[in-house]
């Protein structure tokens, strides 16, 4: 029984630990996204 709930805890830690790193205010989602958007208008801008 205590295994499984240390499990459980440490389970738990893992995606808060996931969801602070990738969803945050300077998360990689959003950062991605800004790269995204930075190689689109580099990429916009080269004449072909």
């Amino acid at each position: 029984m205590r295994s499984i709930l240390i499990s459980v805890m440490l389970i738990m830690v893992a995606l808060l630990i996931y969801n602070s790193v990738a969803g945050g205010d300077g998360g990689m989602k959003k950062q991605l996204k800004r790269s995204g958007e930075s190689m689109s208008e580099h990429i916009s801008k080269i004449s072909p």
